[in-house]
Protein backbone atom coordinates (compact mmCIF):
# COMPACT_ATOMS: atom_id res chain seq x y z
CA UNK A 1 0.00 0.00 0.00
CA UNK A 2 1.52 3.47 -0.94
CA UNK A 3 2.36 5.81 2.01
CA UNK A 4 0.90 8.81 2.89
CA UNK A 5 2.89 11.93 2.62
CA UNK A 6 2.47 15.18 4.52
CA UNK A 7 4.07 18.74 3.64
CA UNK A 8 3.73 21.47 6.01
CA UNK A 9 4.83 24.44 4.17
CA UNK A 10 4.55 27.77 5.77
CA UNK A 11 5.70 30.58 3.77
CA UNK A 12 5.90 34.27 4.89
CA UNK A 13 2.44 35.29 4.71
CA UNK A 14 0.73 31.80 4.82
CA UNK A 15 1.13 28.49 5.47
CA UNK A 16 -0.57 24.70 4.04
CA UNK A 17 -0.26 21.23 5.03
CA UNK A 18 -0.69 19.49 1.46
CA UNK A 19 -1.43 15.74 1.37
CA UNK A 20 0.52 13.47 -1.33
CA UNK A 21 0.99 9.67 -2.67
CA UNK A 22 2.43 7.93 -5.47
CA UNK A 23 -0.36 6.60 -8.05
CA UNK A 24 0.59 5.11 -11.56
CA UNK A 25 4.29 6.74 -11.07
CA UNK A 26 2.69 10.18 -10.91
CA UNK A 27 2.67 12.75 -7.88
CA UNK A 28 -0.87 13.02 -6.82
CA UNK A 29 -1.38 16.19 -4.60
CA UNK A 30 -4.05 18.07 -2.75
CA UNK A 31 -4.32 20.99 -0.03
CA UNK A 32 -5.99 19.55 3.51
CA UNK A 33 -5.41 22.65 5.33
CA UNK A 34 -4.41 26.68 4.61
CA UNK A 35 -3.50 29.19 7.12
CA UNK A 36 -2.56 33.18 7.31
CA UNK A 37 0.89 34.08 8.35
CA UNK A 38 2.69 37.08 9.27
CA UNK A 39 4.77 38.77 12.07
CA UNK A 40 3.05 41.29 14.13
CA UNK A 41 4.93 44.60 16.36
CA UNK A 42 5.43 43.26 19.50
CA UNK A 43 7.86 44.31 22.38
CA UNK A 44 9.30 46.95 19.96
CA UNK A 45 10.31 44.40 17.01
CA UNK A 46 8.42 42.18 14.71
CA UNK A 47 8.08 38.65 15.39
CA UNK A 48 6.65 35.85 14.31
CA UNK A 49 3.59 33.51 16.58
CA UNK A 50 5.57 30.42 16.44
CA UNK A 51 3.26 28.71 18.95
CA UNK A 52 0.15 29.37 16.25
CA UNK A 53 2.01 27.76 13.52
CA UNK A 54 2.53 24.50 15.52
CA UNK A 55 -1.43 24.97 16.44
CA UNK A 56 -2.03 25.05 12.42
CA UNK A 57 -0.24 22.41 11.91
CA UNK A 58 -1.60 19.65 14.52
CA UNK A 59 -5.23 21.40 13.35
CA UNK A 60 -4.24 19.97 9.81
CA UNK A 61 -3.46 16.66 11.31
CA UNK A 62 -6.13 16.38 13.23
CA UNK A 63 -8.37 16.91 9.65
CA UNK A 64 -5.82 14.82 7.94
CA UNK A 65 -7.42 11.78 10.41
CA UNK A 66 -10.86 12.67 10.43
CA UNK A 67 -10.54 12.20 6.42
CA UNK A 68 -9.71 8.62 7.32
CA UNK A 69 -5.84 8.61 7.21
CA UNK A 70 -4.00 6.83 10.27
CA UNK A 71 -0.20 7.09 9.35
CA UNK A 72 1.52 9.42 7.53
CA UNK A 73 5.19 10.57 6.91
CA UNK A 74 5.46 14.43 7.60
CA UNK A 75 7.99 17.34 6.53
CA UNK A 76 8.46 20.81 7.62
CA UNK A 77 9.75 23.27 5.22
CA UNK A 78 9.90 27.38 6.14
CA UNK A 79 11.28 30.41 5.06
CA UNK A 80 15.35 30.83 6.52
CA UNK A 81 18.07 33.00 8.64
CA UNK A 82 15.05 33.40 11.49
CA UNK A 83 15.42 31.48 14.87
CA UNK A 84 14.06 30.74 18.00
CA UNK A 85 16.68 30.89 21.60
CA UNK A 86 15.55 28.06 23.81
CA UNK A 87 16.77 27.47 27.64
CA UNK A 88 18.00 24.74 29.43
CA UNK A 89 14.35 23.63 29.92
CA UNK A 90 13.44 23.53 26.74
CA UNK A 91 11.10 26.35 26.19
CA UNK A 92 11.78 29.61 24.12
CA UNK A 93 12.83 32.24 24.98
CA UNK A 94 10.67 34.83 23.27
CA UNK A 95 8.90 34.82 20.16
CA UNK A 96 11.06 34.89 17.08
CA UNK A 97 11.84 38.40 15.55
CA UNK A 98 11.53 38.52 11.42
CA UNK A 99 13.66 38.77 9.03
CA UNK A 100 12.28 41.65 7.85
CA UNK A 101 12.37 43.85 11.66
CA UNK A 102 14.68 47.47 11.31
CA UNK A 103 17.22 46.16 13.95
CA UNK A 104 19.84 44.84 11.92
CA UNK A 105 19.88 48.15 9.38
CA UNK A 106 23.46 49.04 8.94
CA UNK A 107 24.81 45.72 10.94
CA UNK A 108 27.08 44.80 8.00
CA UNK A 109 29.05 48.05 8.62
CA UNK A 110 29.44 47.44 11.61
CA UNK A 111 30.53 44.00 12.09
CA UNK A 112 32.89 44.18 8.89
CA UNK A 113 34.70 47.15 10.68
CA UNK A 114 37.65 44.59 11.23
CA UNK A 115 36.69 41.49 9.62
CA UNK A 116 36.22 42.13 5.59
CA UNK A 117 33.68 41.24 3.42
CA UNK A 118 36.28 39.27 1.36
CA UNK A 119 37.18 37.31 4.31
CA UNK A 120 33.78 36.29 5.75
CA UNK A 121 32.60 35.15 1.70
CA UNK A 122 35.95 33.03 1.78
CA UNK A 123 34.65 31.63 4.47
CA UNK A 124 31.10 31.00 3.76
CA UNK A 125 30.34 31.69 0.55
CA UNK A 126 26.69 33.29 0.99
CA UNK A 127 25.91 36.64 0.05
CA UNK A 128 25.27 39.98 2.01
CA UNK A 129 21.95 40.47 3.40
CA UNK A 130 21.67 42.37 6.48
CA UNK A 131 18.79 40.10 7.59
CA UNK A 132 21.00 37.06 7.79
CA UNK A 133 21.23 35.48 10.68
CA UNK A 134 24.81 36.80 11.22
CA UNK A 135 23.61 40.00 11.27
CA UNK A 136 20.54 38.84 13.65
CA UNK A 137 22.68 37.78 16.38
CA UNK A 138 25.16 40.43 16.24
CA UNK A 139 22.29 42.67 17.27
CA UNK A 140 20.31 40.18 19.64
CA UNK A 141 20.12 41.14 23.20
CA UNK A 142 23.30 39.76 24.76
CA UNK A 143 21.41 38.80 27.77
CA UNK A 144 19.03 36.61 26.34
CA UNK A 145 22.11 34.95 24.37
CA UNK A 146 23.63 34.34 27.94
CA UNK A 147 20.57 32.32 28.96
CA UNK A 148 20.34 30.39 25.50
CA UNK A 149 21.28 26.85 25.70
CA UNK A 150 20.26 25.94 21.87
CA UNK A 151 19.28 28.34 18.66
CA UNK A 152 17.33 26.82 16.31
CA UNK A 153 16.26 27.48 12.99
CA UNK A 154 12.45 28.07 12.20
CA UNK A 155 11.89 24.92 10.55
CA UNK A 156 14.01 22.55 13.20
CA UNK A 157 12.56 24.67 16.02
CA UNK A 158 9.05 23.30 14.78
CA UNK A 159 10.25 19.89 14.74
CA UNK A 160 11.81 20.19 18.03
CA UNK A 161 8.17 21.60 19.09
CA UNK A 162 6.52 18.32 17.80
CA UNK A 163 8.92 15.46 18.21
CA UNK A 164 11.73 16.50 21.25
CA UNK A 165 14.48 16.40 19.23
CA UNK A 166 16.34 19.15 18.22
CA UNK A 167 18.42 19.36 14.95
CA UNK A 168 20.44 21.68 12.68
CA UNK A 169 19.39 21.30 8.96
CA UNK A 170 21.93 22.44 6.44
CA UNK A 171 20.13 23.91 3.75
CA UNK A 172 18.43 26.48 6.35
CA UNK A 173 21.87 26.37 8.42
CA UNK A 174 24.03 27.60 5.03
CA UNK A 175 21.86 30.51 4.73
CA UNK A 176 23.04 32.14 8.25
CA UNK A 177 26.16 33.01 6.78
CA UNK A 178 28.01 31.26 9.71
CA UNK A 179 28.41 28.11 8.21
CA UNK A 180 32.03 27.15 7.03
CA UNK A 181 32.02 26.20 3.25
CA UNK A 182 34.86 23.97 3.52
CA UNK A 183 34.68 22.33 6.87
CA UNK A 184 30.81 21.89 7.17
CA UNK A 185 30.38 23.09 10.75
CA UNK A 186 29.47 26.85 12.24
CA UNK A 187 32.74 29.04 11.78
CA UNK A 188 34.09 29.56 15.37
CA UNK A 189 35.86 32.74 14.38
CA UNK A 190 32.13 33.98 12.72
CA UNK A 191 30.24 32.48 15.95
CA UNK A 192 32.66 35.00 18.05
CA UNK A 193 31.57 37.98 16.76
CA UNK A 194 28.39 37.16 17.44
CA UNK A 195 28.83 36.26 21.18
CA UNK A 196 27.72 32.36 20.35
CA UNK A 197 29.30 29.13 20.66
CA UNK A 198 28.98 26.18 18.45
CA UNK A 199 27.69 23.78 21.16
CA UNK A 200 24.28 26.31 21.38
CA UNK A 201 23.67 24.68 18.22
CA UNK A 202 21.89 21.25 17.72
CA UNK A 203 23.62 19.43 15.90
CA UNK A 204 24.00 19.68 11.60
CA UNK A 205 22.37 16.79 9.85
CA UNK A 206 21.60 16.48 6.08
CA UNK A 207 18.01 16.54 4.20
CA UNK A 208 16.39 13.34 4.88
CA UNK A 209 17.26 13.00 8.58
CA UNK A 210 14.70 10.74 10.28
CA UNK A 211 13.92 13.19 13.31
CA UNK A 212 10.97 10.57 14.86
CA UNK A 213 7.74 10.68 15.74
CA UNK A 214 5.40 13.33 17.23
CA UNK A 215 5.30 13.47 20.89
CA UNK A 216 2.93 10.75 22.93
CA UNK A 217 0.84 13.33 25.00
CA UNK A 218 0.80 15.73 21.02
CA UNK A 219 -0.77 12.58 19.64
CA UNK A 220 -2.97 11.87 22.65
CA UNK A 221 -4.03 15.06 23.15
CA UNK A 222 -5.36 16.01 19.81
CA UNK A 223 -6.14 12.44 18.33
CA UNK A 224 -3.41 12.32 15.66
CA UNK A 225 -2.37 9.67 12.95
CA UNK A 226 0.41 8.44 13.83
CA UNK A 227 3.26 11.08 12.15
CA UNK A 228 6.70 10.58 11.45
CA UNK A 229 8.82 13.56 10.93
CA UNK A 230 11.62 14.01 8.29
CA UNK A 231 14.13 16.73 8.29
CA UNK A 232 13.72 17.77 4.78
CA UNK A 233 15.64 20.47 2.80
CA UNK A 234 13.98 22.81 5.47
CA UNK A 235 14.62 25.93 3.56
CA UNK A 236 12.04 26.28 1.45
CA UNK A 237 14.09 27.56 -1.38
CA UNK A 238 16.03 24.19 -1.05
CA UNK A 239 12.64 22.41 -0.71
CA UNK A 240 11.76 24.63 -4.40
CA UNK A 241 14.45 23.38 -6.51
CA UNK A 242 13.94 19.97 -5.35
CA UNK A 243 10.87 20.27 -6.78
CA UNK A 244 11.86 21.90 -10.29
CA UNK A 245 11.72 19.34 -13.37
CA UNK A 246 15.44 20.06 -14.65
CA UNK A 247 14.58 20.47 -18.14
CA UNK A 248 17.30 21.48 -20.24
CA UNK A 249 21.03 20.42 -20.46
CA UNK A 250 22.42 23.57 -18.46
CA UNK A 251 19.16 24.77 -16.68
CA UNK A 252 18.76 27.34 -13.79
CA UNK A 253 15.87 27.52 -11.68
CA UNK A 254 13.29 30.98 -10.45
CA UNK A 255 12.05 30.33 -7.67
CA UNK A 256 9.39 33.18 -7.64
CA UNK A 257 7.70 33.87 -4.55
CA UNK A 258 7.33 36.12 -2.48
CA UNK A 259 11.33 36.29 -2.56
CA UNK A 260 12.91 35.61 -5.93
CA UNK A 261 16.15 33.40 -6.04
CA UNK A 262 17.45 32.89 -9.65
CA UNK A 263 20.38 30.71 -9.88
CA UNK A 264 21.24 26.62 -10.47
CA UNK A 265 22.34 23.81 -8.89
CA UNK A 266 26.38 23.34 -8.46
CA UNK A 267 28.30 20.14 -6.88
CA UNK A 268 31.00 22.60 -6.35
CA UNK A 269 30.46 25.81 -4.64
CA UNK A 270 32.22 29.27 -6.77
CA UNK A 271 32.86 31.65 -4.24
CA UNK A 272 35.65 33.18 -6.10
CA UNK A 273 36.01 36.83 -6.89
CA UNK A 274 33.67 37.60 -9.89
CA UNK A 275 30.49 36.04 -7.53
CA UNK A 276 31.80 38.15 -4.30
CA UNK A 277 31.77 40.84 -6.59
CA UNK A 278 27.96 40.18 -7.71
CA UNK A 279 27.05 39.00 -4.22
CA UNK A 280 26.30 35.48 -5.67
CA UNK A 281 25.85 33.17 -2.83
CA UNK A 282 26.06 29.38 -2.42
CA UNK A 283 23.81 27.85 -0.29
CA UNK A 284 23.57 24.47 0.55
CA UNK A 285 21.21 22.26 -1.36
CA UNK A 286 20.29 18.63 -0.72
CA UNK A 287 22.20 15.41 -1.47
CA UNK A 288 25.71 17.07 -1.72
CA UNK A 289 24.68 20.41 -3.60
CA UNK A 290 25.03 23.95 -3.72
CA UNK A 291 22.53 26.35 -4.46
CA UNK A 292 24.40 29.09 -6.73
CA UNK A 293 22.04 31.93 -6.49
CA UNK A 294 20.96 35.63 -6.18
CA UNK A 295 17.87 37.07 -3.95
CA UNK A 296 15.85 39.19 -5.35
CA UNK A 297 12.72 40.88 -3.74
CA UNK A 298 9.90 38.91 -5.83
CA UNK A 299 6.56 39.24 -5.94
CA UNK A 300 6.71 40.68 -2.29
CA UNK A 301 6.12 44.21 -4.13
CA UNK A 302 3.03 43.28 -6.05
CA UNK A 303 1.81 41.28 -2.76
CA UNK A 304 1.95 44.86 -0.98
CA UNK A 305 0.47 46.99 -3.68
CA UNK A 306 -2.55 43.84 -3.77
CA UNK A 307 -3.18 44.84 -0.52
CA UNK A 308 -2.84 48.67 -0.35
CA UNK A 309 -5.35 48.37 -2.95
CA UNK A 310 -7.94 46.85 -0.57
CA UNK A 311 -7.51 43.87 -1.98
CA UNK A 312 -10.08 44.67 -4.89
CA UNK A 313 -7.93 42.73 -7.47
CA UNK A 314 -6.68 38.62 -7.90
CA UNK A 315 -3.45 38.47 -8.51
CA UNK A 316 -4.88 37.27 -11.71
CA UNK A 317 -6.75 40.28 -12.36
CA UNK A 318 -3.60 42.87 -11.63
CA UNK A 319 -1.75 40.62 -14.34
CA UNK A 320 -4.63 40.92 -16.64
CA UNK A 321 -4.24 44.61 -16.13
CA UNK A 322 -0.84 44.77 -16.27
CA UNK A 323 -1.15 42.56 -20.44
CA UNK A 324 -3.06 45.83 -21.42
CA UNK A 325 -0.42 48.18 -20.73
CA UNK A 326 3.16 49.05 -22.37
CA UNK A 327 6.11 47.31 -20.90
CA UNK A 328 9.27 49.19 -19.60
CA UNK A 329 7.71 52.87 -19.26
CA UNK A 330 10.20 53.27 -15.97
CA UNK A 331 13.11 51.30 -15.12
CA UNK A 332 13.47 50.20 -11.61
CA UNK A 333 15.80 48.74 -9.30
CA UNK A 334 13.35 45.74 -7.89
CA UNK A 335 16.07 44.96 -5.27
CA UNK A 336 16.94 48.52 -3.42
CA UNK A 337 16.54 48.11 0.32
CA UNK A 338 14.02 50.90 -0.05
CA UNK A 339 11.49 48.34 -1.28
CA UNK A 340 12.14 45.62 1.51
CA UNK A 341 9.44 46.62 3.62
CA UNK A 342 7.74 50.27 3.37
CA UNK A 343 4.77 51.98 5.20
CA UNK A 344 3.42 52.60 1.26
CA UNK A 345 4.64 50.26 -1.53
CA UNK A 346 2.95 52.32 -3.72
CA UNK A 347 3.76 55.63 -2.98
CA UNK A 348 7.50 53.88 -2.82
CA UNK A 349 7.28 53.06 -6.09
CA UNK A 350 6.13 56.36 -7.15
CA UNK A 351 8.65 58.27 -5.18
CA UNK A 352 11.47 56.35 -7.10
CA UNK A 353 10.23 57.03 -10.36
CA UNK A 354 9.69 60.69 -9.46
CA UNK A 355 13.50 61.06 -8.23
CA UNK A 356 14.88 59.41 -11.16
CA UNK A 357 12.77 61.41 -13.58
CA UNK A 358 10.72 58.53 -15.07
CA UNK A 359 6.90 58.27 -15.82
CA UNK A 360 5.17 57.89 -12.62
CA UNK A 361 3.02 54.42 -12.91
CA UNK A 362 -0.92 55.72 -11.50
CA UNK A 363 -3.27 53.09 -12.07
CA UNK A 364 -3.51 49.19 -10.89
CA UNK A 365 -2.26 47.89 -14.75
CA UNK A 366 0.33 50.18 -14.85
CA UNK A 367 1.82 49.53 -11.47
CA UNK A 368 1.63 46.06 -11.57
CA UNK A 369 3.00 46.28 -15.80
CA UNK A 370 5.99 48.26 -13.97
CA UNK A 371 6.83 45.15 -11.06
CA UNK A 372 6.44 42.67 -13.67
CA UNK A 373 8.30 43.94 -16.21
CA UNK A 374 11.01 45.08 -13.99
CA UNK A 375 11.48 41.92 -12.32
CA UNK A 376 11.32 40.43 -16.03
CA UNK A 377 14.38 43.24 -16.46
CA UNK A 378 16.34 41.81 -13.75
CA UNK A 379 15.97 38.57 -14.30
CA UNK A 380 17.32 38.74 -17.43
CA UNK A 381 20.18 40.77 -15.98
CA UNK A 382 20.62 38.03 -13.95
CA UNK A 383 20.86 35.12 -16.17
CA UNK A 384 23.67 37.17 -17.98
CA UNK A 385 25.68 37.51 -15.09
CA UNK A 386 25.27 33.90 -14.42
CA UNK A 387 26.67 33.29 -17.64
CA UNK A 388 29.76 35.25 -17.43
CA UNK A 389 30.65 34.19 -13.65
CA UNK A 390 30.16 29.96 -14.40
CA UNK A 391 31.86 30.22 -17.73
CA UNK A 392 29.08 28.50 -20.02
CA UNK A 393 25.75 29.51 -21.58
CA UNK A 394 22.50 28.61 -19.59
CA UNK A 395 20.14 27.75 -21.92
CA UNK A 396 16.68 27.01 -19.94
CA UNK A 397 15.15 29.04 -16.92
CA UNK A 398 12.49 26.32 -14.66
CA UNK A 399 10.53 28.70 -13.63
CA UNK A 400 8.80 27.27 -10.00
CA UNK A 401 6.60 28.73 -7.23
CA UNK A 402 3.61 31.31 -7.87
CA UNK A 403 5.17 33.62 -10.23
CA UNK A 404 5.18 30.33 -12.38
CA UNK A 405 1.70 31.62 -13.20
CA UNK A 406 1.99 34.88 -14.75
CA UNK A 407 2.59 34.10 -18.22
CA UNK A 408 3.27 37.98 -19.01
CA UNK A 409 6.05 37.87 -17.05
CA UNK A 410 7.44 34.25 -18.24
CA UNK A 411 6.77 35.34 -21.60
CA UNK A 412 8.99 38.86 -21.05
CA UNK A 413 11.71 36.67 -19.75
CA UNK A 414 12.03 34.65 -22.06
CA UNK A 415 12.14 37.10 -24.33
CA UNK A 416 14.77 39.44 -23.12
CA UNK A 417 16.89 36.84 -21.56
CA UNK A 418 17.07 35.17 -24.82
CA UNK A 419 16.45 31.88 -22.96
CA UNK A 420 13.31 28.97 -23.26
CA UNK A 421 11.40 29.56 -19.81
CA UNK A 422 9.51 26.46 -18.70
CA UNK A 423 6.75 27.78 -16.28
CA UNK A 424 5.68 24.92 -13.20
CA UNK A 425 4.76 23.68 -10.93
CA UNK A 426 3.39 26.50 -9.11
CA UNK A 427 3.41 24.16 -5.86
CA UNK A 428 7.29 23.08 -6.11
CA UNK A 429 8.22 23.95 -2.43
CA UNK A 430 5.68 21.09 -1.33
CA UNK A 431 6.44 18.68 -3.92
CA UNK A 432 10.48 19.17 -3.32
CA UNK A 433 9.50 18.79 0.80
CA UNK A 434 7.28 15.46 -0.66
CA UNK A 435 10.56 14.43 -2.75
CA UNK A 436 12.82 14.07 0.26
CA UNK A 437 10.33 12.03 2.33
CA UNK A 438 9.70 10.06 -0.52
CA UNK A 439 13.51 9.65 -1.47
CA UNK A 440 14.64 8.75 2.27
CA UNK A 441 11.19 5.92 3.13
CA UNK A 442 12.39 4.51 -0.05
CA UNK A 443 9.48 5.08 -2.77
CA UNK A 444 12.09 6.94 -5.31
CA UNK A 445 15.53 5.77 -5.93
CA UNK A 446 17.26 9.68 -5.89
CA UNK A 447 16.03 13.37 -6.98
CA UNK A 448 16.79 12.43 -10.79
CA UNK A 449 13.82 9.72 -10.90
CA UNK A 450 12.17 12.20 -8.82
CA UNK A 451 12.64 15.29 -11.26
CA UNK A 452 11.42 12.63 -13.92
CA UNK A 453 8.07 12.06 -12.43
CA UNK A 454 7.57 15.85 -11.50
CA UNK A 455 7.95 16.84 -15.37
CA UNK A 456 5.29 13.76 -16.08
CA UNK A 457 2.74 14.76 -12.86
CA UNK A 458 2.14 18.31 -13.54
CA UNK A 459 1.68 20.85 -16.48
CA UNK A 460 4.69 22.37 -17.53
CA UNK A 461 4.21 25.57 -20.04
CA UNK A 462 6.61 26.48 -22.19
CA UNK A 463 7.92 30.24 -23.37
CA UNK A 464 9.94 30.97 -26.26
CA UNK A 465 12.03 34.14 -26.75
CA UNK A 466 10.44 36.33 -29.31
CA UNK A 467 13.23 37.69 -31.54
CA UNK A 468 13.77 41.60 -32.23
CA UNK A 469 10.47 42.26 -30.24
CA UNK A 470 12.29 44.84 -27.16
CA UNK A 471 15.41 45.94 -29.15
CA UNK A 472 18.20 47.42 -26.93
CA UNK A 473 15.72 47.22 -23.23
CA UNK A 474 18.78 45.18 -21.49
CA UNK A 475 21.54 47.07 -22.12
CA UNK A 476 19.56 50.30 -21.12
CA UNK A 477 18.39 48.78 -18.27
CA UNK A 478 22.03 47.40 -17.24
CA UNK A 479 22.73 51.53 -17.89
CA UNK A 480 20.02 52.30 -15.69
CA UNK A 481 21.37 49.96 -13.11
CA UNK A 482 25.31 50.98 -12.97
CA UNK A 483 24.36 54.50 -12.89
CA UNK A 484 21.91 54.13 -10.20
CA UNK A 485 23.74 51.15 -7.82
CA UNK A 486 24.34 52.64 -4.65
Amino acid sequence: MAKTYVAVDIGASSGRLMLAKLADNKLVMKEVHRFKNGFVHAKGHDRWNIDKLIEEILIGLVKIKKAGYQEVVLGIDTWAVDYVLVDKQGNKLQDPISYRDTRTQGSIERLTTDLSKEYIYQKTGIQFLDFNTLYQLFEEDKELLAKTAKIMMIPDYIGYALTGKAVTEVTNASTTQMLSLREGLFDDHLLEKVNVKQEQFPKLVEAGTVLGEIRPELAEKYDLPKTEVITVATHDTASAVIGAPGIGQRWAYLSSGTWSLIGTELNTPENGQEAFKQNYTNEWGAYGTYRFLKNIMGLWIIQNIKHELKDQYSFAELAALAEKEAPFQQLIDVNDERFQNPSNMIKEIQDYCQETQQKVPQTPGELAMAVYSNLSLYYANELAILDHILGYRIDSLNIVGGGSNVGLMNQLTATIGNVNVYAGPSEATAIGNIMVQMITKGDILNVYLARRIIAKSFAIKEFRPEPNKYPQILQRYQSFFEKNKK
